[in-house]
């Protein structure tokens, strides 16, 4: 559905990404990690076709992406940031209704069955039906963060790209939020999360786009692209790969991780208050 054919990506005159070639295919969740500034939130938005590429190109359903209209656009991509602002007295109702905005001319503003149709049907999936008409302020940062899916969801398009839908939340929320994303690869929908947490992408992706060096180091099932030589060619410490009795994929620091990394130890000790 989404190919990126040679794409590069800049920031001033910092190479992000060069010459990456890759597709995201239908029903599937593709995480994408590496490490700070690496470049994983620009190449979300470059997918979504808010950005536009310095070299090569981003292709939706075989045509480039900045092609299509912004209406059109949005009809088949939803793109969720957890930086996302709306007035916080919008009711819930209200801020996952406008996911139902791409599927109507600029003049239409009455909402059709249809749409009361989507909005239900979004709230119920994220379990945020008692809250439809609490104002947005009210709501917990897991709370909030549901009803961003829900406006995603709303939109029904089957691509999502979600861009650290689970930064700062604790362990149970951040296992809410990917379960029901989960869910959604069920349904059909292609899913594709920036993650911080390692853990979380063994756990739930069925690929993991893992970027460093300016590149895409690899982008696999977890436990081909989660290797220990590989993370610490992106992370710059040394890794250690555990498979728990559920069979799901572990990563740690090695104990000696550090010491492996004299540059970073040093960065770390200068900054460490004296006694």
């Amino acid at each position: 559905m989404i190919e990126a054919r040679d794409l590069s990506l800049r920031a001033g005159a910092r190479t992000l990404l060069e010459r990456a070639s890759f597709v995201l295919r239908q029903g599937e969740f593709v995480a994408v990690l590496g490490p700070n500034g690496v470049g994983k939130t620009t190449l979300v938005r470059a997918l979504a076709g808010l950005r536009i590429a310095d070299g090569g190109c981003v292709l939706l359903e075989g045509q480039p992406v900045r092609a299509w209209s912004s209406a059109a656009r949005a009809r088949r991509i939803a793109h969720i940031t957890a930086d996302d602002v709306f007035a916080d007295r919008l009711l819930v109702r209200d801020v996952v209704a406008m996911g139902r905005y791409p599927h109507h001319r600029w003049w239409q503003w009455r909402e059709e069955q249809s749409d009361d149709e989507a909005i239900a049907r979004a709230l119920r999936a994220v379990h945020m039906e008692p809250f439809a008409l609490r104002t947005f302020e009210t709501l917990s940062s897991g709370e909030r963060q549901r009803v961003l899916i829900a406006l995603a969801l709303a939109q029904e398009t089957p691509v999502l790209l979600l861009d650290e839908p689970t930064s700062h939340f604790d362990v149970r929320v951040a296992q809410q939020i990917l379960h029901l994303l989960r869910a959604q690869v069920a349904g059909g929908k292609t899913i594709v999360c920036v993650l911080h947490d390692v853990n979380e992408a063994a756990q739930f992706a069925d690929r993991v786009l893992l970027l460093g060096c300016s590149r895409v180091l690899s982008f696999d099932v977890p436990e081909a692209a989660l290797n220990p030589e590989t993370l610490e060619r992106a992370y710059g410490i040394r890794m250690e790969i555990l498979r728990a009795p559920s069979g799901t994929l572990r990563v740690f620091a090695a104990p000696d991780a550090l010491t492996t990394v004299p540059a970073l130890r040093e960065s770390l000790s200068r900054g460490r208050p004296k006694n």
